[in-house]
């Protein structure tokens, strides 16, 4: 039996790690559930890991993995894990198609900056095969992460984010943002009037603000691949 708290925690993780593919920072968890400190957090955290609902990943900067849900949120929430561990991407035909395993090859674009902003992606040059229950509606693509500026958030370098082809982003969202057609980042976005601030979620890196003309979103995350 959980206790309203943890099923809050549990819940709350379950629908970032479904809308952005990984799971939220402690301070997001913290100011969701309105608690004073990260140590309350910390201590939810250790029930739900003892009571076999979470697993923390090894040497993963706030990396969670759902292993499972009571049967009332898997009945109100549809229980599918977005966050899949594997070896680093094999190459395959660029273009993406259903095949009958239940996974979907999608072109894998080249690299993104989690870090300082490197040069913008350009073309396909090989596919990644990820689960189907991963993408929804629209057009997808993977990158490559390099740097560790989105630490905080479970992504590392080296590690595979799927993006949805998108131009528009709410507050809080995981996107590709290409910043003066120049340089592409992976950043966390947020908008305050005619500003657009790129977050890092790793106190190493400042956060950058450009106008809101200097910045297009090219796509939302919505899954993440870890490799090794």
């Amino acid at each position: 039996m959980l206790t309203k708290k943890q099923l809050d925690l549990l819940e709350f993780i379950h629908k970032r790690v479904q809308r952005d593919g990984v799971p939220p920072s402690f301070d997001e968890m913290k100011e969701a559930l309105d608690l004073r400190s990260k140590s309350g957090i910390h201590r939810l955290i250790t029930a739900l890991e003892e009571r076999g609902f979470i697993r923390r990943l090894a040497h993963r900067a706030r990396a969670l993995e759902i292993v499972k849900l009571p049967d009332a949120m898997q009945t109100k929430t549809g229980f599918t894990p977005r966050v899949i561990e594997g070896d680093k991407p094999d190459s395959r035909p660029v273009a993406a198609r259903r095949i009958e395993n239940g996974s979907i090859d999608l072109p894998m674009m080249g690299r993104i900056a989690a870090g300082v902003p490197i040069e913008a992606i350009s073309e396909a040059s090989r596919s990644v095969s990820v689960p189907q229950s991963m993408v929804g509606s629209g057009e997808h693509y993977t990158l490559e992460v390099k740097g560790d500026s989105m630490i905080e958030a479970g992504i590392n370098d080296g590690d595979v984010v799927v993006i949805r082809e998108t131009s528009v982003a709410n507050n809080g969202d995981i996107v590709v943002a290409l910043v003066e057609d120049q340089e592409a980042t992976l950043k966390r976005f947020r908008r305050n009037g005619s500003a657009i601030a790129l977050e890092a979620a790793n106190p190493a890196y400042e956060t950058r603000v450009y106008r809101d003309d200097q910045v297009k979103v090219q796509g939302r995350l919505v899954g993440l691949i870890r490799t090794y």
